[in-house]
């Protein structure tokens, strides 16, 4: 394996663990109302298109981080529209 390909797969992993903290309060707390629904549905196009790319150049880390940032974004997107949809609690309209 080269060493390009190590360093992919500490991105990749470094990344993925950064985002596991905000799923976690997310999921604890129930509430998404911080979380921009636009940002998410760019960010799962971002990832698919990142996907893409790896599978055309056949980059095993580009390919396995993205399809496991994809279930961890696509748990965000459903707190987003779970818990996140209504107005903040306590906040008038």
């Amino acid at each position: 394996m080269h060493w390009q390909e190590i360093i992919g797969l500490i991105g990749g992993l470094l990344g993925n663990i950064g985002i596991i903290p905000q799923i976690w309060k997310l999921f604890h707390y129930k509430a998404a109302y911080e979380i921009s629904l636009p940002f998410v549905y760019l960010w799962l196009v971002s990832i698919l298109c990142w996907l893409s790319y790896g599978i055309s150049l056949g980059l095993p880390s580009v390919i396995i981080w993205n399809c496991i940032t994809i279930v961890l974004a696509s748990l965000i997107l459903y707190a987003k529209l779970k818990w996140g949809m209504r107005s903040k609690p306590g906040k008038t309209a």
